[in-house]
C-alpha cells in the first residue's frame, strides 16, 4: 500500500464561486478520488487552515507520497513546515508538486533556485510525452490537449531536470519542460505544471493517470528515512 498526503491550499475554492463550481470538494479531493480507485493507493488530506498546515512529523514519516497544490499563500506556509516536509523528502518521500507549486518554499529550497517562468491566463496547451518508455508516462499518448490552460513557458529558472517526461507547447507559442524528474537525497520528485483552478484539468483523464503513474514511480521501497548521518567512525583497518 501507498500511502499519499495530497495538500492544498484549498483559498481558492472557498472564496471564487467559478473555482467551487468546477471542485466543489477542493483541488485535493478531486485528485484523491481518482487515486482512491487503485487498490494499491490510500489517500490523507491536508490543508493550509490545519494546525501547522496539516503537516506534523508523524504524519510524514507514514507518508510515501506528498501531492502539493499552492498558488497564493506560499508565505504562509510555515518555515517549520519547509524544514520537515525537505527533510522527508531527503529521507526517501516522494513529493509530487502541482502546477503553481513551483514557487512553493518547499520547491525552492530543493531547487535552489528562483524557479520563475513566464505565465498567461487562458491558453490551449498540448502536452507532448518526450520521454514514453518513462514509467509516469505509462498509458499515455504521443500528445493531449487541455482547451485552457494558464500558459507557463520558458525560460524556467530550475536546475537541470533528472529527466524531462513532458513538454507543453502554448497556443500563444510558448514552450515549458512541463513534467521534469529530480531526485534529493534518497527521494524522488516529480513537477507537473498542468493544473490551474480555473479550469477543469484535474477533471482530464491523462493528467490524473500522469499523477497516478508519478506517485507509483515516486514511492519509496523503505517507507523510513534513509538520511545519512554525519559520523566520526574509528578506522576499519588498524595500524594505519
Amino acid at each position: 500500500m501507498i500511502n499519499v498526503l495530497i495538500w492544498n491550499e484549498y483559498i481558492h475554492e472557498k472564496e471564487q464561486s467559478e473555482v467551487a463550481a468546477i471542485y466543489p470538494e477542493g483541488i485535493h479531493k478531486a485528485i484523491g478520488n481518482y487515486l482512491a480507485g487503485d487498490e494499491s493507493i490510500s489517500v490523507r488530506y491536508a490543508t493550509l487552515d490545519m494546525p501547522r498546515n496539516g503537516i506534523t512529523k508523524e504524519i510524514l514519516e507514514d507518508t510515501d507520497v506528498l501531492i502539493w497544490w499552492g498558488h497564493q499563500a506560499h508565505d504562509r506556509v510555515s518555515d517549520e513546515t519547509v524544514k520537515l516536509v525537505t527533510e522527508r523528502i531527503n529521507g526517501g518521500m516522494g513529493f509530487i508538486p502541482l502546477h503553481s507549486s513551483h514557487h512553493s518554499k518547499i520547491f525552492k529550497a530543493l531547487c535552489g533556485t528562483s524557479c520563475n517562468l513566464k505565465w498567461r491566463h487562458g491558453d490551449r496547451e498540448r502536452i507532448w510525452c518526450v520521454s514514453p518508455s518513462h514509467p509516469i508516462a505509462a498509458g499515455i499518448p504521443e500528445h493531449f490537449e487541455l482547451p485552457r490552460e494558464e500558459m507557463y513557458g520558458e525560460p524556467f529558472d530550475i536546475p537541470n531536470p533528472d529527466e524531462v517526461v513532458f513538454m507543453g507547447w502554448f497556443s500563444g507559442g510558448e514552450v515549458l519542460r512541463s513534467g521534469v524528474t529530480f531526485k534529493r537525497g534518497a527521494g524522488r520528485i516529480f513537477y507537473f505544471q498542468p493544473g490551474h483552478e480555473e479550469y477543469p484539468v484535474y477533471h482530464d483523464e491523462n493528467v490524473l493517470r500522469i499523477i497516478a503513474n508519478a506517485v507509483k514511480w515516486a514511492a519509496p521501497v523503505h517507507r523510513e528515512s534513509r538520511n545519512i548521518p554525519c559520523t566520526n567512525p574509528e578506522p576499519l583497518e588498524k595500524g594505519l
